[in-house]
């Protein structure tokens, strides 16, 4: 399901929405205005394939997935961009560890990630891009710099002059000072070939056993800052309204993202920027990452669990918050979501009892409404996922409660099962419809029962109540008849 239909509030047109973003450049939140109407250009930093992705980077794959989802489900049509970058200092070490070429591993990790994703239901984005297929577009945009005076040449390489660019660091909170700081105690041949110690580059000299390409300064690759700059700004145009990634990339990479794309388009480089907390690890609560070797990747994890459990896992917490990773938390996710699903499937088995019109049908349609007013209400406020999903375990209530009437109005049944469905797409969760033949088969089987305990065969009667257990089903004797309801084993 890619498109969201609305069906109950002229509330929810686009000209009326206000989104309020936290904006890590102004650290505040912001009320969100895209550069065109009901239109929303989107980039966000993807993974460096040399390896599989461990949790932390599905962190903000997941994030952002929901961010894309919710926008979608307020009206905006979303061009979201998300790069594969296949150039890298780590893609050359893993060729070398893997005795393969570059593209091979790069191609191999491409696959194994677009297969995560896939099973982490993340929609797939408009464009992939990788840098490898950029290399032109990324030559002009350095050399229209050097022309511009922003960067420099230095045997085969080219620098971005940092210092020259205004309120540089200003997106990590950092300045010149701190990054002087910094840049002090380094010594390398390439600091000596700096201008100045907090100088980037933005293109390397080639060395022996790497891959290359035919420049204006020689052979060599592109500098890794420069690769997002030049592929957002190919696609979605000098200006786009929301840029993303995870808290480490503010600095050095967000931040020299922003100074060689101004420096070059004297424009707004990104109006929304926006940064994921980490996942933790252990009692110290530390960053998940493959430098520390505290990381556990997902291609790993999903033999072992359902993927739905960490998608909700790492869906129902706000995006900014760290998520604490651990058995306990994939534990609690579980069991929410299979309260969830219980809730789901006893409430969609009585689609046969609904009725056309109820008197109740008013009343129930204006507590749907303040349900959605509530959802909406959370989400709006920076994609507060945590408060919307108490909103949708309201509604999972709400609906238990009124399951267990006798008769259901058929509007006030599509409506909730539409309202739940949705809600939990947004957080990347479908639940697939059970079988109808099931409810058929239950129903026959409560008719015989029915029929052997008036003629007093009980013996008949407990059996296939006992029949009916084994597959989950509980019944319930009512004076309204009897009732039935599917449990997790």
């Amino acid at each position: 399901m890619d498109k969201f239909t609305k069906q109950f509030d002229a509330k929810l047109q686009v000209g009326e929405i206000v989104i309020k973003i936290y904006n890590t450049l102004t650290r505040k939140k912001e009320a969100f205005k895209s550069i065109e109407d009901c239109k929303v250009r989107m980039y966000v930093c993807g993974p460096t394939v040399y390896n599989y992705i461990h949790i932390g980077n599905a962190r903000s794959i997941v994030a952002f997935d929901v961010i894309r989802r919710y926008l979608e489900y307020r009206g905006f049509a979303v061009n979201y961009v998300m790069n594969f970058t296949d150039v890298d200092d780590k893609i050359i070490r893993s060729s070398h560890e893997f005795g393969v070429s570059t593209e091979k591993v790069a191609n191999r990790f491409i696959a194994a990630f677009n297969e995560d994703a896939k099973a982490l239901n993340v929609k797939v984005p408009d464009f992939t891009p990788r840098v490898s297929q950029n290399i032109l577009e990324i030559i002009a945009f350095i050399e229209d710099l050097i022309v511009k005076n922003w960067a420099y040449q230095a045997d085969g390489d080219v620098y971005f002059r940092a210092r020259k660019f205004p309120h540089y660091g200003a997106l990590a909170n950092k300045t010149i000072d701190d990054l002087e700081t910094g840049a002090s105690g380094r010594v390398s041949a390439e600091q000596n070939l700096k201008e100045d110690a907090i100088d980037f580059a933005l293109w390397k000299s080639s060395k022996a056993g790497e891959p290359s390409w035919e420049s204006p300064w020689g052979s060599g690759r592109p500098g890794w800052h420069i690769e997002c700059s030049v592929m957002a700004t190919k696609i979605l145009g000098e200006t786009i309204d929301i840029h993303g990634g995870g808290q480490d990339l503010e600095f050095p990479h967000h931040t020299n993202e922003i100074a060689q794309s101004e420096a070059k388009t004297s424009k707004h480089f990104a109006n929304y920027w926006m940064h994921n907390g980490f996942v933790t690890v252990g009692e110290e609560d530390m960053k998940m990452s493959k430098s520390l070797g505290n990381f556990v990747t997902v291609h790993e994890l999903l033999q072992k669990i359902d993927p739905k459990v960490l998608r909700f896992l790492m869906s129902v917490t706000h995006y900014r918050k760290p998520i604490r990773f651990s058995t306990a938390s994939l534990k609690e996710a579980e069991v929410n979501l299979a309260k969830l699903k219980n809730i789901y499937d006893n409430f969609t088995f009585r689609k046969g009892e609904v009725q056309d019109s109820l008197m109740e049908d008013q009343q129930k349609l204006a507590k749907l409404k303040s349900f959605e007013e509530s959802f909406v209400l959370a989400m709006d406020d920076d994609f507060n996922t945590a408060n919307g999903v108490t909103v949708l375990y309201d509604l999972a209530k709400w609906m238990n409660v009124y399951a267990e009437k006798s008769v259901l109005s058929r509007v006030i049944y599509e409506q909730t099962v539409n309202l739940f469905t949705i809600w939990l797409l947004i957080l990347g969760i479908e639940f697939k419809t059970q079988d109808a033949s099931l409810a058929e088969e239950v129903e026959k089987l409560i008719v015989e029962r029915n029929q052997a305990r008036s003629e007093k065969n009980f013996q008949r009667a407990d059996e296939i109540r006992e029949l009916l257990t084994m597959r989950g089903i509980i019944l319930e004797d009512t004076n309204a008849g009897t009732r039935w309801k599917k449990v997790e084993n």
